[in-house]
């Protein structure tokens, strides 16, 4: 029982700053009436010889249309239209869950293969820094953009780093036996990510449940979730197993219940405003599946000590104690 205890307590302990993280604002419906009631600003950043990429939902490792057919607009930082969309609904959750589960044998994967797989996803993002970084730069600004994905690029080879070195652990209890502690996956991981940073947030909450072998569905920040288009091209081309990462785009609130409630999601993590960190809670009581929220506080995504690390790998890990007796 004691090592039992001991290898657990991590899931019940908070890092020292973040009893004192401010709290965040509490978030805005942006709904389809008051989007398309504002005047539309012509954005001059925007090339106009560029074509519009058509943004779709990422389920099983293959580009998507909503179930609902319709779309949302996404405005950048002077409320000019810089493109849609899909919104996303019930059934696509559904969709995204099943192929989640199809993906399970990423957990049985090598933890050596899983971060050849991180790196390789890091290198190719270091290609395209430039590309993601413009698109970006026009709903967060460019000097947030392009310090997006310097950290993005770091933050995956942390985890690429981390995949095959965050092992267990192995304890004496008081009498002969040895107790093997396990850190093992906790299986599909519902993310709502932060709206602030719509790249970083996106891969700081990823990454680590991904590492260490859990698949997601992620609903990615209503702030610019056109981001998807450059994840899902980027996951495409790293080798990625389908099914391993699902983006299904939409309202936070809404696709968040939606998550939280379903019974073959096996926890969930929101990082949002307070009322979102108590929906979460209340809603996954269904099947007392796991829930790791900022409770409302705000995270500096860019700070290395806050944003990444083992505060996030152990709530994406479950702890499997092994009893071995020996002998004289």
């Amino acid at each position: 029982m004691a090592a039992t205890a001991k290898a657990d307590t991590a899931a019940y302990l908070e890092p020292t700053w973040f009893k004192n993280a401010p709290a965040l604002p509490a978030a805005k419906s942006i709904s389809g009436e008051n989007a398309n009631s504002e005047r539309q600003i012509a954005n001059p950043a925007l090339d106009p010889t560029e074509i519009d990429r058509t943004v779709k939902l990422y389920i099983g490792g293959k580009q998507a249309r909503p179930d609902s057919g319709y779309s949302m607009e996404v405005r950048g930082r002077n409320r000019e239209i810089l493109g849609e969309v899909p919104l996303g609904n019930r059934k696509d959750i559904r969709n995204a869950v099943e192929a989640a589960r199809k993906a399970s044998g990423w957990a049985k994967t090598t933890a050596h293969n899983r971060a050849q797989i991180l790196f390789y996803m890091a290198e190719n993002l270091s290609q395209r820094r430039d590309e993601v970084a413009h698109r970006l730069s026009h709903a967060v600004g460019e000097a947030q953009a392009s310090a997006e994905v310097n950290s993005g690029i770091e933050r995956i080879f942390s985890y690429a780093a981390w995949a095959d070195k965050f092992d267990g652990a192995v304890h004496n209890p008081p009498f002969r036996n040895i107790a093997i502690a396990m850190n093992e996956p906790i299986g599909t991981v519902g993310i709502i990510c932060p709206q602030e940073v719509p790249l970083l947030g996106f891969l700081s909450l990823v990454l680590p449940v991904v590492a260490v072998g859990n698949t997601v569905i992620a609903v990615p920040s209503e702030t610019y979730p056109l981001v998807t288009g450059d994840l899902y091209q980027l996951f495409d081309t790293s080798d990625l197993p389908g099914g391993v990462v699902n983006i299904v785009t939409g309202y936070s609130s809404q696709l968040l219940k939606v998550l939280a409630e379903h019974d073959d999601v096996d926890a969930i993590w929101c990082f949002a405003d307070e009322a979102s960190a108590f929906a979460a809670k209340s809603f996954s009581t269904g099947n007392l599946k796991q829930v790791f929220t900022n409770e409302g506080r705000a995270i500096d995504w860019f700070d290395v000590k806050q944003g990444e690390g083992r505060w996030f790998l152990h709530h994406a890990t479950q702890v499997k104690n092994i009893w071995v007796p020996y002998g004289e």
